[in-house]
């Protein structure tokens, strides 16, 4: 007796608040902390397997990294004081709360690997550091997409399943484009396989969001995100390709590809944060789902009555 619920906002208002992070803060944390995380796994590669300069190069690279990603988090936060306060409980249902005590862990492991491999002292501690780094270094680069997909934003909430797989491509070729850039040509067949598997798993990735996302994937193909998007697919198999083609014979190549590659992630990372704002500040990418869900489920709940009544 009660009429179909018709979802729709307040005269076309927003109908969930956007996030208030900063692009240039949350974005550029996203892709440092992606690529300190999956740099710390190619340094204990490289490490393992005797390819020193690369593997000081890497570690060098993640402390580099996850520093300004603690420094863009803190500056988001907007007072100093926030971050420490954050680590004074463990939510293991809270992402943000996770993701602080993995930052106050892995910063640390990779500051001692870095020491280490760079004065050549203390060579057990920095094996130590290294695998312990290592062994973090996974969560850190992919537990962002956790902490974007937790949220009511349509595409990235949309994506929950896609997302950390995207992120660890995308991180997967930041650091493979690190050790290209920085680490000589004879080290660096290992990186160049990388760099290969992280495009491919990146396209792959990014073409299952899309599917799922439907009606909301309109916000990664159009606006800045479209754009920074298109730029990110380009550079990374132009990356790729170059790594996979000239980087094992020219130091140039190498590095050419190596860039290519790093701004390809950043421009992932800020593309899919870009979507996800413009996701959140348009009522028909959050009224619209809810529109399909409910015909979906009216229609499975018909099917059902004429299936009882036969």
């Amino acid at each position: 007796m009660v009429p179909r619920a018709e979802f729709q906002s307040y005269y076309g208002k927003p109908v969930i608040k956007a996030p208030s992070w900063s692009a240039r803060d949350i974005a550029g944390y996203f892709f440092l902390g992606g690529l300190a995380g999956a740099g710390s796994v190619l340094a204990a590669g490289a490490h393992a397997t005797g390819r020193p300069v690369t593997a000081r190069a890497m570690k060098l690279s993640s402390l580099g990294a996850v520093s300004l990603a603690t420094a863009a988090l803190i500056n988001d936060l907007g007072r100093p004081s926030r971050f420490p306060h954050m680590l004074r409980v463990l939510k293991p249902t809270s992402p943000m709360s996770v993701g602080s005590w993995l930052l106050a862990a892995y910063g640390p492991a990779a500051g001692a690997a870095a020491l280490c491999g760079a004065t050549g002292r203390l060579p057990r501690t920095g094996a130590a550091a290294t695998a312990a780094a290592c062994a973090l270094g996974p969560v850190v680069a992919t537990y962002t997409a956790v902490l974007a997909a937790d949220t009511a934003v349509p595409a990235w909430h949309g994506a929950h399943r896609e997302l950390p797989y995207l992120f660890a491509a995308s991180a997967t070729a930041a650091a493979s484009g690190m050790a290209l850039a920085a680490g000589p040509v004879r080290e660096n067949g290992p990186a160049r396989y990388a760099a290969a598997l992280a495009a491919a798993a990146d396209l792959a990735a990014a073409k299952a969001a899309e599917r799922r996302l439907g009606p909301v994937a309109e916000t990664l193909r159009t606006g800045r995100a479209g754009g920074l998007l298109r730029t990110a697919r380009a550079l990374t198999l132009a990356g790729a390709a170059g790594a996979a083609t000239l980087s094992g014979r020219s130091r140039a190549a190498a590095a050419a590809s190596g860039v290519a590659l790093l701004a390809g992630s950043a421009c992932t990372r800020f593309g899919v944060f870009a979507a996800g704002i413009a996701s959140a500040e348009d009522p028909a990418y959050t009224v619209g789902p809810q529109r399909e869900r409910l015909r979906a489920e009216a229609g499975a709940g018909a099917g059902a009555g004429a299936g009882a009544e036969a």
